[in-house]
């Protein structure tokens, strides 16, 4: 129980147009996002799944302003598969110089209680500490589709290190 809550210190890139993993995990989905799950537009999607041995402590993908934070009650099956699309999650839509990234809490089988620590209107650094999933979850991200993903399925993932795709900002297009 004690190695659930582990919170170490992690090195984040400093380069502005990296996107950095915002969890633990192994990547799930690395691609184009299923409409019926995603946030409204076209995306590109990046799913990691945290067992119970991962660090949970959650961490913002890109630096910018917060715009918008949605929670959804739901359920509580496996974070590992398609059902869990309607588990209890908790969305947070940051403003990336101009460009929209979303991130998604999802809690899963044992998880079952979600943390954000993060308001409207607060600005957040590149992986800065926003949270966490108490036990076994899910963590979505949700990137413009012109992003460059730079991670494939079955990859593993340290939060607020490891680099998932590059990013322009809305100027350097």
């Amino acid at each position: 129980m004690a190695c659930f809550f582990r919170d170490p210190d992690r090195d984040v890139p400093q380069d502005p147009d990296l996107v950095v993993s915002p969890a633990d995990g192994r990547v799930m989905i690395a691609g184009p996002s299923d409409r019926r799950w995603s946030p409204p537009g076209e995306w590109k999607q990046i799913t990691i799944f945290l067992s119970p041995l991962d660090v949970h402590i959650n961490r913002t993908p890109v630096a910018g302003r917060v715009t918008r934070i949605d929670y959804r009650p739901g359920k509580f099956l496996p974070a590992y598969n398609e059902g869990s699309n309607d588990n209890e999650l908790n969305e947070v839509w940051i403003d990336y110089n101009g460009r929209t990234v979303v991130f998604r809490q999802v809690v899963g089988l044992l998880a079952r209680r979600i943390v954000c620590r993060v308001q409207e209107g607060q600005m957040l650094e590149r992986g800065q500490r926003v949270g966490l999933m108490k036990f076994g979850s899910r963590m979505d991200v949700f990137l413009p589709k012109d992003a460059t993903l730079l991670v494939s399925v079955g990859d593993r993932v340290a939060g607020g290190e490891t680099v998932l795709a590059t990013l322009r900002s809305a100027g350097a297009r």
